[in-house]
């Protein structure tokens, strides 16, 4: 079989993640290969962060290694194929065992299954014990530490948006496929080019979204551990067009009224529904039974309940998106522009998911991500300072010069845990230039220039493409390109003077070894990995989404 750099990636990544019989689950976003793993302890996090393709990893409820917008997509397939290969081979009871680790013993009954999701307070090394020991030992308590610290964040609110963001992330491929072509389909009309061609165009472009609710709804299922083909069904109803012939309240309802949000709550019923039947009905009518009711039940009072109040609540989330950007445009643009960025590092952001989907489900386009958008200007502006100002640490200049193609064109993950995180103070002068960049876009908002995009998950330069607004394409593009300057030009200024670079990681700066280090020296290099106490961060919203 030959080997590509792709295949290389994954045959690299797995035995540093315990090996095949680890892994439990695989998944990948836009950036990040996404892992379950039976036993976290037998991941080799130092080594994997050392692989030329390994970008950053986080580990959050699943263990992410970030590829970066691409090249996840190509390795995760290798990952899966070589997955797959080794646990066939593998006899099926084997466990994975590190090199040089110990043999993990078999929790008694009342310690309980050991699982790695239970912090275990390590007891004080024995006076005289083996190096070994101690080393193991002290392995232990840091993997109950990292799980303690796991817990903690696995609040509800989290724990709810995390859910969220995997119905709505497998979506957002054929979100900016069709969304791109949505964009060249305006152009040709504006331009008055092809115009036997511009009805097919957008035959294409609208398809997706004229049922995504469907996708919805199948997503929703799964995530919340119902059938998903139920989700999809229960979902459909409100994309099909005879509902055109039901009224609700004294009105007639409309095909697609409630859009995504009531898709969502459509299946989320339907799961919950699902799973009331099954504690009732006999298995021998099981298969019969359970869709059945599962169907009417959720489609009659999607009809006429949720479609009604759905409704309400996605023209409420335009109204008020078009209000404020219009109205208080530079205030709400400083505000998103400038706390984005915190919003993805809490993994708050991925509460807009929805919001951007009813937007352009809506309108043809949110208003909201290239304010958004801005936060990653900042991120790269704040990087150059850094580069300008710490002229001899060649190893952080390293990592911006190699972070920065990426930066610009939206994927934050390298320059945030490989730069302004770590520094600390270049954090903040980025979110400084963000919330400049999005008070430049909230200005023009005001003045009747609104813009937008037809898709999310890009961010940077490559949302040019997906650009729409009042005036056109090519206002909407000027509008951007200047908000992005001012992003660039704020967060540069801010950190060059504010960044406080009298001390970089904790030792002042004329006391660094590798700023005069006689020629012909090693230097040792500055530690630019972020800690475990870093709060976890989605890529899917610093592309930044």
């Amino acid at each position: 079989m030959r080997t590509t750099p792709h295949s290389a990636t994954a045959a690299a990544i797995l035995p540093l993640v315990g090996g095949a019989a680890n892994v439990t689950s695989v998944a990948h976003c836009m950036t990040r290969l996404r892992l379950g793993l039976a036993d976290r302890s037998l991941v080799d996090e130092e080594s994997l962060r050392a692989l030329p393709a390994v970008l950053g990893v986080v580990d959050d409820d699943t263990y992410q290694i970030v590829l970066g917008p691409g090249t996840v997509a190509k390795v995760t397939p290798e990952f899966e194929k070589l997955l797959a290969s080794e646990t066939t081979e593998a006899p099926a009871n084997a466990l994975p065992v590190t090199a040089g680790a110990p043999t993990p013993a078999a929790p008694t009954a009342a310690e309980g299954p050991a699982t790695s999701e239970t912090p275990v307070a390590a007891e004080p090394p024995a006076r005289g014990s083996a190096p070994g020991t101690e080393a193991a030992r002290l392995a232990a308590r840091g993997a109950a530490l990292k799980a303690a610290q796991r817990q903690r964040h696995a609040t509800p609110v989290r724990l709810l948006l995390r859910r969220i963001a995997n119905i709505f992330v497998p979506l957002i491929p054929a979100l900016i496929g069709c969304g791109v072509i949505a964009g060249v389909n305006g152009l040709l009309l504006n331009l008055g080019w092809l115009p036997s061609l511009t009805p097919a165009l957008a035959a294409v472009a609208s398809g997706f979204m004229a049922l995504i609710a469907v996708f919805v709804g199948h997503h929703t299922a799964k995530e919340f551990g119902g059938t998903p083909i139920l989700g999809g069904a229960v979902a459909a109803v409100i994309v099909y067009a005879g509902v055109a012939k039901v009224t609700v309240f004294g009105t007639t309802l409309s095909p697609g009224q409630g859009g995504v949000l009531g898709a969502l709550a459509a299946a989320l019923l339907g799961t919950y529904v699902e799973k009331w039947c099954r504690t009732w009905v006999p298995d021998t009518l099981d298969v019969l039974v359970t869709p059945t009711l599962t169907v009417l039940l959720t489609g009659l009072v999607t009809l006429y309940g949720l479609m009604y109040a759905a409704g309400a609540a996605t023209s409420a989330i335009g109204t008020a998106a078009t209000w404020l950007l219009s109205t208080t445009g530079v205030f709400a643009g400083l505000i998103l522009g400038g706390l984005f960025l915190p919003l993805v590092m809490l993994g708050l952001h991925q509460a807009l998911i929805p919001l951007h989907t009813t937007l352009i489900e809506q309108q043809g386009y949110t208003v909201l991500l290239p304010v958004l958008a801005m936060a990653g200007a900042g991120q790269v502006g704040a990087a150059l300072a850094v580069y300008v100002r710490l002229r001899h640490d060649h190893s952080l200049r390293t990592t911006i010069r190699s972070a920065l193609p990426a930066g610009l064109l939206g994927v934050g993950e390298p320059l945030i845990y490989g730069v302004s995180l770590p520094l600390g103070r270049p954090f903040l002068t980025a979110c400084a230039g963000g919330a400049a960049g999005g008070a430049f876009v909230g200005l023009f908002s005001m003045l009747g220039d609104r813009i937008g995009s037809t898709a999310i998950g890009p961010s940077g330069w490559a949302l040019f493409p997906l650009l729409a607004g009042s005036g056109g394409l090519l206002p909407s593009a000027a509008i951007y390109a200047g908000g992005l300057l001012t992003g660039y030009a704020v967060g540069f200024g801010a950190t060059y003077f504010f960044g406080s670079f009298g001390v970089v990681g904790g030792v002042c700066e004329a006391e660094r070894t590798d700023i005069a280090a006689p020629t012909g020296t090693a230097a040792p290099a500055m530690t630019t990995t972020p800690t475990d106490t870093a709060a976890p961060h989605d890529p899917e919203g610093n592309r930044t989404l």
